[in-house]
């Protein structure tokens, strides 16, 4: 489901018309490429040293690529930066990092200070330092606090980037490692705080404790000063699981604990443990995602519409039921509505603060916030508008349910990022910070049209482009894509993009197709499973409809997508080439037949269907990039970029595609970073040079000077 894993994204399906006229084509099932599966092989590590400097030979003796490198390494490393924080206990902490903290520091000040221009901080871990000092490659990822005090937290540290990761207690008043204290070792776990000495965890606990996903099964609670292996069972979930997760939320004024079996990626069972540490089940639809715990009630969204007790709740709602209540009968109280959403309005989060609770939602791809009170008696909720800027992205920063203080973030295509403060008493924000323009966005557009598909459904997209823009097809133009996971793209101010592309005369557009989850879980459902084409239909029909516009062309117009989104720009540049000249394709799943047998693919399966599934396989071969990719068709030079240490998407992927189109003659550039996990990079700097990478190959292609 959601709440534990983010991933962080119709022409050749039964009964549609080839493009062009060409007849139908069987897809190509041998695969003489699974030593490339190998991801450490000594064969395939040498087959991508070979690729990587084919691909460096080339865009790094570009004239441009050395401006690139280094404004985007000025951009990342800048010291102006907003510092977002995160309020815990009497601080607000900060993970930052620059070009004398590549790895970076968590630091923190009071928020007396973090309201001035420039706070006074104090560094409480340098992850450089302990790099060096303990001859290991890592990279922060998170930090789990014990609340309501904040002194004791476990910081998650990975190795080169990957998912699998150690956990460590740290002493936030020491600022040190505590001797003796909590430690798991290096595997893809789960840990909360139940208590100052009691942990739950899900992690490998040896032969048979992993689900069919790689990820944990069981879930045990851990009593400080005892070894690990003696920790006790207290759930139990099933091989074919997704995983188990287990979750302790906070009130501000009570907890409860629980576990959440993730049966699918998109559904799951939670179950309540008592007092006597007795598990319960909550009686929810199965796809319904908890959301929270506020005034003393379990908050929970239905991507479903449920009927109970006669009575219908839509798709979509964020619903409420009383928790001590269910904890004294086991059973399903009185339903409270909190909130409802329309057809053009999704919920993008929920959030509890001691002021009440925020609702983020987003209405026509715009942010919106709502906070919520209720009557403890007769259980009415009502609601206030948050009196923020329209027509961009609004989204809450730090909050917390031991504090009155809410941070705002908001920003759009153009608009640099500005963080707030909010009064709840007052219904008013003052700004608190602002980042400094990173491009000159004077002479920008910034535009949100409709693209009708091939069903005939409309699909929102925007554009931002130079002002007097001439209609006549010339803008060299990148579209992203998605289209998801439910996974919403909102507009947002992009430092690279601005610099590095639009500043310098070109467009940039942002595709909101179904699968995605802009309008909430029908907009995701429409692009399920067979369903899947329907994604491509969309990006394709705003590409189309940036020719018809005119603001670009074929010969002008490049794809962009990472993830889920390099599937989707494979499937499109394999589907239609003759709709664009230039592909970057980031940590993509391309073998869509091969897929749930590499790393954590299987626990996409309520995604993209089972390939085992004859029905699923037969969908799933009409548009797989790897099966789809013919000697006789004419592509345009793709750039595709994996991660060898991508424990999500496997390099495979990456790594077969481009051997086999470079096996039937098309010209294809790769670059595998060897670090960084599943956001291809583990530092700035290997950042900043995939962007001069990507922004040279699009300059290239597309005819940017």
């Amino acid at each position: 489901m959601k709440t534990w894993i983010c991933f962080f994204y119709g022409l050749i399906m039964a009964g549609a018309t080839p493009a062009h006229g060409e007849t139908k084509r069987k897809p190509i099932l041998d695969d003489p490429y699974l030593w490339l599966e190998e991801v450490e092989g000594e064969r395939a590590l040498e087959w991508v040293h070979a690729r990587n400097k084919e691909c460096f030979d080339e865009l790094e003796a570009d004239e441009r690529y050395g401006k690139f490198l280094s404004q985007a390494e000025k951009i990342l490393n800048a010291k102006d930066r907003i510092p977002y924080g995160s309020i815990r206990g009497k601080y607000v902490y900060n993970f930052w990092q620059d070009a004398e903290h590549v790895r970076g520091i968590m630091r923190r000040t009071t928020p007396e200070s973090y309201r001035l221009a420039k706070p006074e901080w104090e560094t409480v871990l340098d992850i450089d330092a302990l790099a060096k000092a303990e001859d290991e490659n890592w990279v922060y990822k998170a930090t789990a606090w014990l609340a309501p005090d904040y002194e004791r937290c476990l910081i998650k540290l990975s190795r080169g980037g990957t998912d699998a990761s150690v956990h460590r207690e740290f002493d936030m008043v020491a600022k040190r490692f505590v001797e003796g204290g909590f430690a798991l070792p290096e595997a893809k776990s789960g840990v909360t705080w139940l208590d100052r000495d009691t942990l739950l965890v899900g992690t490998d606990w040896g032969e048979g404790s992993l689900t069919e996903s790689g990820y944990p099964r069981v879930a045990k609670r851990w009593k400080r000063g005892t070894p690990l292996a003696e920790a006790t069972t207290i759930f139990e979930g099933r091989h074919e699981d997704i995983g188990i997760w287990p979750r302790v939320m906070d009130s501000g004024e009570e907890t409860i604990a629980l576990v959440d079996q993730s049966l699918t990626f998109f559904t799951g069972a939670f179950h309540v443990i008592g007092p006597d540490g007795k598990l319960t089940s909550l009686p929810l639809q199965e796809s319904a995602d908890l959301a929270g715990f506020y005034a003393g009630r379990l908050l929970f969204t239905l991507r479903e519409a449920w009927e109970v007790d006669g009575q219908t709740h839509a798709q979509g709602a964020l619903l409420a039921i009383n928790a001590a209540v269910f904890q004294a009968t086991g059973k399903l109280p009185s339903i409270e509505t909190i909130y409802t959403p329309d057809e053009r309005t999704s919920i993008e989060g929920v959030t509890v603060s001691r002021s009440g609770l925020y609702v983020t939602l987003l209405q026509n791809v715009k942010g919106r916030i709502l906070r919520f009170s209720v009557n403890p008696q007769s259980g009415q909720w009502s609601s206030k508008l948050v009196p923020l800027p329209e027509n961009g992205t609004v989204s809450i920063s730090a909050a917390g349910p031991h504090s009155d203080t809410i941070f705002i973030n908001y920003e759009d295509h153009v608009t640099p990022d500005r963080l707030s403060e909010f009064d709840a008493e007052a219904n008013k924000f003052s700004t608190l910070k602002s980042l400094a323009a990173r491009f000159d966005a004077d002479e920008l557009d910034v535009h949100q049209h409709m693209a009708k598909s091939a069903d005939g459904t409309e699909v929102p997209y925007f554009v931002i482009h130079r002002k007097g823009l001439k209609p006549d097809g010339s803008t060299p133009t990148i579209l992203y894509g998605y289209g998801g996971f439910e996974i919403s793209l909102k507009p947002s101010y992009s430092a690279t993009i601005g610099k590095l592309w639009l500043e310098r005369g070109g467009a940039y557009a942002v595709a909101n197709i179904r699968g995605g989850g802009e309008f909430g879980p029908r907009w995701h459902k429409a692009a399920l499973k067979t369903e899947r084409q329907r994604a491509y239909d969309d990006f394709i029909a705003v590409g189309e409809d940036l020719a018809k516009r005119g603001i670009t062309s074929p010969k002008h117009l490049g794809i962009s997508g990472g993830s889920n989104g390099g599937l989707l720009v494979g499937a499109i540049f394999t589907q239609r080439p003759d709709l664009l000249n230039a592909v970057v394709c980031r940590v993509p799943l391309l073998d869509m037949i091969r897929y749930t047998k590499l790393l954590a693919g299987a626990s996409w399966a309520a995604e993209y269907g089972d390939p085992e599934d004859p029905k699923m396989r037969e969908a799933i071969l009409r548009y797989s990039p790897y099966q789809n990719v013919f000697p006789d068709k004419k592509y345009p030079k793709v750039f595709i970029e994996p991660s060898t240490k991508d424990f999500r998407v496997h390099p495979g992927h990456a790594r077969k595609m481009v051997a086999r189109m470079r096996e039937q003659g098309h010209e294809v550039l790769y670059y595998e970073n060897t670090e960084g996990g599943h956001a291809a990079g583990a530092n700035l700097k290997q950042h900043a040079r995939r962007y001069a990478l990507e922004y040279v190959y699009f300059s290239r292609q597309l005819g940017l000077e």
